[in-house]
């Protein structure tokens, strides 16, 4: 007997939804490097207009509205901690050369 993890759906059950494919591990290296250079008001214009540009891409997606911002949170996290491992990974070239 099939379980609810094994069950495959039929078409009237559920649907797929596409996540999209920009907001991958390239678009958060993209958007961790851009803050990494950007300072002050262009750093949060062009970091509110990447939050509201991926909440968008969601939305066009069909992931509903109340997913959407645990799953903004989510990309703000993982561009924070992109920015954190840059730094150090510049940091240690910077020690090595000495």
């Amino acid at each position: 007997m099939a379980t609810d993890m094994t069950r495959r759906p039929t078409s009237h059950e559920g649907r797929i939804i596409a996540f999209p494919a920009a907001i991958g591990t390239a678009n958060i290296e993209r958007c961790a490097r851009e803050l990494g250079r950007r300072h002050g008001a262009d750093a949060l214009e062009f970091w509110k207009a990447e939050c509201r540009r991926f909440a968008d891409q969601l939305l066009a997606a069909g992931v509903p509205e109340s997913e959407v911002g645990q799953r903004v949170m989510q990309f703000q996290g993982d561009v924070q901690a992109e920015l954190v491992l840059s730094h150090e990974k510049r940091a240690v070239a910077k020690s090595q050369k000495r």
